[in-house]
């Protein structure tokens, strides 16, 4: 079920230009900071029309984390298990792109094997034409979700007190499309 204010994606199929698009998260970390980290490796489509929608899946192990050790804890069954689960995956069930440029989504994420609803909001950029004639279309999309929803809990007590990782993690989607032949 998709419900559409009309804002002009035409019919067809946009696929994320990973050059200059990014899909990351970020989490409180010791109460002090935020860490925030991206993944490299992701395919995101657009379908235009009467009712929009969008899919995607990101490589689990193309996180950016240039600390071995870290990188390691996050492909292991504590946090991602990479191993058992490679992707993380999207689609939606309603995509809302308003004559205001706002955006609204709902639809299915999928880590770690569980499935769960969220929503995200945003903006959406019209289709313009680049320097080389190919059509191209901007979404940019934040959710807020509970990592433990998904099998993500590990967690650390402090010395001092508190907790080593938020349990609230934000996602962030900076997607420019490109439209594909037909």
């Amino acid at each position: 079920m998709s419900t559409v204010i009309e804002q002009g994606l035409p019919s067809g199929t946009f696929a994320a230009d990973p050059l200059h698009s990014t899909i990351g998260f970020s989490v409180d970390h010791l109460g002090v900071a935020v860490f925030r980290n991206r993944f490299r490796a992701y395919e995101a489509t657009l379908h235009g029309g009467a009712a929009p929608s969008l899919t995607g899946s990101v490589e689990v192990s193309s996180i950016d984390v240039d600390d071995e050790q870290l990188k390691g804890h996050l492909m292991s069954p504590e946090f991602f298990d990479a191993e058992r689960y490679p992707q993380l995956r999207f689609s939606s069930r309603e995509l809302i792109l308003g004559e205001d440029g706002s955006a609204r989504l709902r639809g299915e994420l999928e880590i770690r094997g569980q499935v769960h609803e969220i929503e995200a909001s945003g903006s959406f950029r019209l289709p313009t034409t680049d320097l080389y004639g190919n059509s191209r279309a901007g979404l940019r999309l934040e959710a807020s979700l509970d990592r433990r929803k998904f099998g993500l809990d590990w967690q650390a007590e402090l010395p001092s007190g508190g907790e080593a990782l938020g349990y609230e993690v934000k996602v962030e989607a900076d997607l420019e499309f490109i439209a594909q032949e037909a």
